[in-house]
């Protein structure tokens, strides 16, 4: 079957010349001069197949060329009526990409013309074929409009250069049983044909000489348009245009950042709330807004199946992680509210807050100032509401969220490499290697680098970048990040000595202010700080990820990656070191350091010999922690919602204001696309740096915060709809990108997940009062009938006032205290060991130091074992796998024989018998293996 012969014949319209050499003034010119003013005078701008569709025969040779002309005809006029098409002119040719330039005439219009003009050229040469719609034509007058289609063998040859797999044979292998639960979840189940908008197949990378093998049932649509303009794309980004400064130039990215074109970008099929008019389009834009890109939609499962098939692999193995971190994260929100559900139920029962609060007891202890002068002597009572919030959280069931949390990170990891690899064969993914992806320069490598040598793999001859220019390029780079991470640091101390500055300044103020007396209790000086230096914080961690997102891309670039994946690699480490110290510093601080080296009165601690070191309030810092981890945590998710849904809906809202009113068939698709945003090659990328950061917090210092998986799930069900809502709605189409996994982020992952382990221990030992408590529960306590009774006493130091320096000293005592308290385990100033630790502050330290390791020993072996026994790889997929394998092979060998076959019936010498026999014994060993 001669597929190429037959696309010619019934494509291509030849013009020829009538029997007296004149043009004919017959109907079908009448036609096409009645055509309509969309219908260009001239043929410039149009390649030669362009003019020959728009030009008659003289004479037709016969009455179905006449028809078939006549049927185009017909077509071409209808579809004049709208310009809401994904097609040329001819109605025909499918636009698979779309390129815009602005023919403005500056000092450099001469040399972009050239540029494009000698760019246009080669893509012709290429194969492509090209039609140009005028800036008279267009919505504001101004921007040219370069469609490109890509003919059926420019598709089969890029098809086996990219390696692409295409059907052979459609897949019987049984699907799995029924689970008998499903029946309970069909309120959150999509219609079949929208799960699975196409059959399953047994596939193989295409060859241009096993044509006949594949399932080509029709030429235009056998290639699914993300195919189609990941090809062209795969093309455009090698096409050259000349040589500048006596380098060679190439790749529509130089020839977009020079301003020789404005825009390149593929279509979407149809506008995303209705559907098209044409029948051959299949509205798969309209599908995903209406059933996965409404809010509605929440509680609805997500078609993985068409967001792949419609954006390509990448941005469906995103959203698939995504759905299944979110449905991960409900079992973590449901533990999580259960333990400070725990916490709210025995708050009443808490001894430690009881004491605090009882006047005869809390109300009778009168504390050292906290901080030097200004502050006055306090009662411990004032803290009575804190310190009964922060047994929301540091109670009992926070050692066992911390335990299961370590558990949890481990299951979803292992369970999500399950669901990985049943995606990997899902989608043809299995034989996918990064590998080969790996052979394939970037242009911009290429572009920049002049030497050249033998690639020991292909043993072709290829540019390199020079080991010295590497090493230069590598300490720049990593000085810029040094100072970048030294910065931060920096920042994260400014906001330290603001909290230590501004402490006495907000206690003065409240100590004086009346208005703020009915909040007193809640609103301590301690938490005013905490909350204002948190806002800060986060203020300044917005401004330095704006200013680093910048020149980390800068220093990469600078780097000269080999690779796309290098490319991507060395900009996910940098950003996500960068944005880990970022985000997660001030938590380090509240959770680490603040309160561990404070000293006490008379030889405090001071940071640069000036400013005094924080104390934690007498219930603990745990709080503290959760305050700063809420308002970083829901500052971003919030930050973030805008960041991805509102601006870029004002933006479009405001490229598309003069646009709005137009009829139809004024506002063609190319130009309605072109007003949307662009969704560039790192908009996945930021994607998946919002999560992972994420994933940080309810990890990292999910002790301090059980309701952190709550806030991160209520965040994600709306997440999942913002994301989707905004690439079907307000970004131009992505061009299709194939991925088998989530890539360098799955490593990131599982050492955060090690992490967390560690820090979790450290937040349980030293940053909640458990360890203490329990110490005094089973060493200290002098009371059967109530162990706890006596903890806050005993867990206050005694200080004699007179021994307070002049620098320490509050200005004024006007109730004369002999001695005040302060929050540590030393001895009285009575005793022989004045103010040194006591024996209860070593055991306290050997219970937290031992509680560390038991609990990290522990947590890690359940990891591993559980790691252990959960296979990567499910074992139906492994047999699926192994089935289809098996069944290509055959399927294959048998083609090859009856090729054989055919050679031998027809007398081919080539064919010899030893030959045939050697095809039959591979096809047993196949079905032996």
């Amino acid at each position: 079957m001669n597929r190429l012969g037959r696309k010619a014949s019934e494509t291509l319209i030849e013009m020829a010349p009538s029997a007296d050499g004149e043009e004919s003034n017959g109907p079908l010119c009448e036609t096409l001069s009645t055509a309509g003013s969309e219908v260009p005078s001239s043929t410039e701008g149009l390649s030669s197949t362009e003019t020959t569709l728009l030009i008659p025969d003289r004479q037709v040779q016969s009455g179905r060329r006449y028809n078939l002309f006549l049927k185009r005809r017909l077509r071409i006029d209808k579809r004049h009526q709208s310009k809401d098409s994904i097609f040329f002119r001819d109605g025909v040719r499918r636009i698979d990409f779309v390129l815009s330039y602005v023919d403005d005439l500056n000092k450099e219009w001469e040399k972009k013309l050239e540029r494009r003009k000698e760019f246009e050229s080669n893509l012709q040469k290429a194969g492509l074929e090209l039609e140009t719609e005028d800036k008279k034509e267009s919505e504001d007058g101004k921007i040219y409009f370069v469609k490109i289609h890509a003919p059926w063998e420019v598709l089969i040859t890029y098809a086996e250069v990219l390696n692409i797999k295409v059907p052979i044979k459609e897949n019987d292998i049984p699907s799995m049983v029924e689970n008998p639960l499903d029946c309970m979840l069909t309120p959150f189940r999509l219609p079949e044909k929208v799960m699975h908008p196409e059959p399953d197949y047994f596939t193989a990378p295409f060859s241009k000489e096993k044509q006949e093998l594949y399932l080509i049932n029709d030429e235009s649509t056998f290639f699914s348009p993300s195919m189609r303009n990941r090809i062209v794309n795969y093309i455009l980004t090698r096409c050259p245009y000349g040589t500048e400064e006596g380098k060679k130039k190439f790749g529509i990215k130089r020839l977009l950042n020079n301003g020789t074109y404005s825009a390149a970008y593929p279509l979407h099929d149809c506008q995303y709330w209705k559907k098209a008019s044409d029948p051959n389009c299949d509205n798969e834009r309209y599908t995903l807004y209406m059933e996965w890109a409404r809010f509605l939609r929440f509680y609805k499962e997500q078609p993985l199946d068409l967001i792949r098939k419609y954006y390509g692999e990448k941005i469906g193995i995103y959203f698939a992680w995504l759905g299944f971190y979110t449905e991960m994260l409900f079992l973590a929100a449901v533990v999580g509210v259960i333990c400070f559900l725990y916490g709210l139920f025995t708050m009443d029962e808490n001894m430690s807050s009881k004491e605090i609060c009882d006047p005869a007891i809390g109300g009778e202890i009168i504390m050292c100032p906290l901080c030097d002068r200004e502050c006055e002597y306090w009662r411990l009572n004032t803290t009575c509401e804190s310190s009964e919030y922060s047994h929301l959280f540091d109670n009992v069931a926070t050692l066992f969220f911390a335990i299961f949390m370590g558990i949890w990170v481990t299951l979803f990891l292992e369970f999500w490499k399950r669901r990985q690899a049943r995606l990997k064969y899902e989608w043809d993914l299995v034989d996918f290697e990064e590998e080969q992806q790996q052979l394939q320069l970037r242009p911009e490598y290429e572009a920049k680098c002049t030497q050249k040598k033998k690639n020991p793999v292909t043993q072709e001859m290829e540019p390199y970048l020079p080991l010295t220019s590497q090493a230069v390029r590598f300490c720049i780079s990593g000085t810029t990040v040094l100072f970048w991470v030294s910065l931060i640091i920096a920042s994260m101390i400014a906001v330290i000595v603001y909290r230590l500055a501004v402490y006495a300044a907000f206690a003065s103020l409240m100590e004086n202010a009346q208005t703020l007396q009915p909040i007193s209790g809640l609103l301590t000086p301690q938490l005013a700080t905490s909350v204002t230096a948190s806002c800060l914080n986060f203020v300044i961690i917005m401004i330095l990820n704006f200013i680093y997102e910048r020149i980390a891309i800068w220093i990469t670039d600078m780097e000269i990656p080999r690779t796309h994946m290098e490319y991507e690699n060395r900009l996910t480490m940098k950003m996500f070191l960068f944005q880990f110290v970022n985000y997660y510093s001030s938590c380090f601080y509240v959770a680490f350091f603040k309160g561990k080296f404070v000293g006490y009165p008379g030889a405090y601690t001071y940071m640069f010999n000036r400013w005094r070191n924080e104390e934690c309030d007498p219930a603990g810092c745990l709080i503290e922690l959760t305050t700063q981890l809420t308002i970083v945590m829901a500052g971003k998710q919030i930050w973030g919602n805008i960041q991805e849904a509102i601006v870029p809906w004002i933006c479009n809202w405001w490229g598309r204001r003069k646009a709005r009113n137009n009829p139809e068939n004024l506002y063609s698709r190319w130009e309605q696309d072109h007003d949307l945003q662009t969704f560039g090659a790192l908009g996945l990328f930021y994607e998946y740096l919002e999560m992972v950061i994420q994933f940080g917090f309810i990890t990292l210092f999910v002790a301090s915060f059980p309701l952190a998986p709550l806030l991160a799930l209520m965040n994600n069900i709306l997440e999942i709809r913002v994301d989707s809502w905004k690439l079907t709605t307000q970004y131009r189409r992505p061009v299709a990108a194939k991925a088998h996994s989530i890539g360098v982020w799955q490593e990131i992952l599982n050492g955060m997940a090690i992490l967390s382990v560690v820090t979790n221990a450290f937040i349980v030992a030293f940053t909640s009062d458990m360890i203490p408590r329990l110490v005094y529960y089973y060493a200290y306590s002098e009371s059967d009938d109530s162990p706890m009774s006596g903890y806050i006493n005993n867990s206050l130091s005694v200080f004699l006032i007179s021994d307070f320096p002049e620098r320490n000293k509050p200005k004024t005592n006007p109730e004369h205290f002999v001695i005040c308290r302060y929050r540590d385990y030393r001895y009285p100033p009575d005793h022989e060991k004045k103010y040194l630790h006591t024996m209860q502050f070593w055991h306290i330290l050997a219970a937290k130091l031992a509680f560390i390791i038991i609990m990290e020993h522990v947590v890690f072996i359940v990891k591993f074992f559980v790691a252990w026994m959960i296979p990567d790889v499910p074992a139906d997929v492994k047999a699926k796998i192994k089935r289809e394998k098996y069944l290509t092979q055959k399927i294959l060998h048998e083609y090859e024989l009856e090729k054989l076959k055919e050679r031998l019936c027809q007398g081919d010498k080539r064919a010899t018998e030893k030959e045939f026999i050697a095809t039959e014994g591979r096809m047993e060993l196949s079905r032996a293996m």
